[in-house]
């Protein structure tokens, strides 16, 4: 009854919210001759703000068109590699001028199935694509899918890591950020104890739950504190007529947005202000910025109930990775017998989703890699989002990122590459937190 009281009260406040805007573009049209009045431009701006407080925010697209290359605007290409019934592989083909093809590492980036779109990693596809042949995993949202194409959970979510490595072939580099970091973990043990030889040439983790028993967080503790029973019957709805996934249960993405912002509830409040007065006041920098950011976070996608309730009972209430115990088709899961991948884990120093040494906690259930191609990095001053998107991301994160990946991929394929234009800071002692 949820979703469907949900879409009915979709449906019932859209002639207002189109009210709204029409409203609001005959007040702003240049024929008003009051359109620059204060009380005016007031009620533009609180017309807008309910028509996007109460509209449904669609799939937002990469739109990533062009990226500097050793001084040249390269155009992109973005185009489906392999699709699945949950999720489509991109890539983002890099169009040089010349056509020239250049030999950079090839890179998997396994986006989180959170609730938010792979869209959520646009900053970090498009700092990547300078010195990387990326791919991404571009998640479908489950209630599009028609229930006659079968279900997806966890199991699912690993096969779909290890199928898309062998689409891509040998000399892969993962990056997983946040969710994915179980998942892309557990692949990679499956693989390894496989002796497969597309198992990644290093796996980066970020931000992810991998022992959220260190430093647990409010995310953490909700999951902890109520028995699987409870998200069952309180969070678990069946998909209405008319979508494509009728009758499919799911985790609704509504449901998940009312969490995301009830944690922050007064930022995003203050958030809402701050963009009236801006719009009031002119400020067309700031207007942007604010739409920018909602129009991405308000997006979201619904999570089949399968793999959201095995996410919980696996990863947050059994604790099953770090305890030796997890299962992936009858097979336990042995990070142990990972000897060939490289190592990196990112943590933020505030992150308040993911907390201290839960990532990191990924080397000491991995202890037969190589020692010098274990990698923790700590990033200073920086939240879940942080070490992922924005200035830090660029500066900091990205260029160790890309140093292991170079020097892990000279090391496997014996390729020269040339250096990136960052400056690097030197892994010299890949034990060390490298932030610390």
């Amino acid at each position: 009854m949820q979703y469907h009281t949900y879409e009915l009260a979709h449906a019932m406040i859209s002639p207002f919210r189109i009210l709204a805007r029409t409203s609001r573009k005959t007040l702003e049209s240049s024929f008003n001759p009051m359109a620059a009045h204060p009380m005016t431009k007031m009620m533009t701006a609180s017309l807008q703000v309910f028509e996007r407080a109460t509209r449904r925010y669609g799939k937002p697209e990469f739109g990533i068109e062009h990226v500097p290359i050793d001084g040249e605007e390269v155009a992109i290409e973005e185009h489906v590699t392999l699709r699945k019934p949950f999720c489509e592989l991109l890539h983002f083909e890099r169009k040089f001028s010349d056509g020239e093809t250049r030999d950079d590492p090839k890179v998997l980036l396994v986006a989180p199935l959170s609730g938010h779109y792979a869209t959520l990693l646009r900053d970090t596809v498009e700092t990547m694509i300078q010195d990387h042949d990326v791919y991404v995993t571009d998640w479908v949202d489950a209630r599009l899918v028609p229930l006659t194409l079968g279900h997806f959970d966890l199991d699912d979510y690993i096969d779909y890591i290890v199928e898309f490595l062998h689409h891509l072939g040998p000399n892969v580099h993962v990056i997983a950020v946040c969710q994915p970091s179980v998942p892309a973990l557990a692949a990679t043990a499956v693989m390894a104890k496989r002796n497969d030889d597309m198992k990644p040439a290093s796996l980066t983790l970020m931000g992810g739950p991998v022992d959220t028993r260190k430093s647990p967080t409010a995310v953490n503790d909700l999951a902890k504190d109520r028995p699987l029973s409870w998200f069952e019957q309180n969070v678990i709805v069946h998909v209405p007529f008319p979508n494509p996934g009728y009758m499919r249960r799911v985790y609704p993405g509504f449901i998940q947005l009312s969490g995301f912002v009830s944690m922050n509830f007064e930022r995003h409040t203050n958030a809402h202000f701050k963009f009236f007065e801006h719009l009031v006041e002119g400020d067309c920098d700031s207007v942007r910025q604010h739409k920018e950011f909602y129009n991405e976070y308000l997006a979201v996608l619904d999570l089949t109930a399968e793999f959201y309730l095995q996410t919980i009972s696996t990863v947050f209430q059994e604790h099953s990775l770090p305890k030796g115990e997890m299962m992936h088709r009858g097979e336990l899961v042995d990070c142990s017998a990972i000897t060939d991948t490289a190592l990196m884990t990112v943590e933020g120093e505030r992150d308040d989703i993911s907390g201290r040494y839960q990532t990191e906690a990924a080397h000491s259930l991995c202890p037969n890699i190589k020692s010098d191609e274990h990698f923790p990095y700590l990033q200073k001053g920086v939240g879940h989002y942080g070490i992922f998107n924005g200035t830090r991301w660029r500066t900091e994160v990205y260029p160790r990122i890309a140093q292991m990946i170079r020097f892990i991929d000279a090391r496997r394929t014996g390729k020269e590459h040339k250096s990136i234009p960052q400056k690097l800071r030197v892994l010299t002692n890949p034990n060390r937190a490298a932030g610390e």
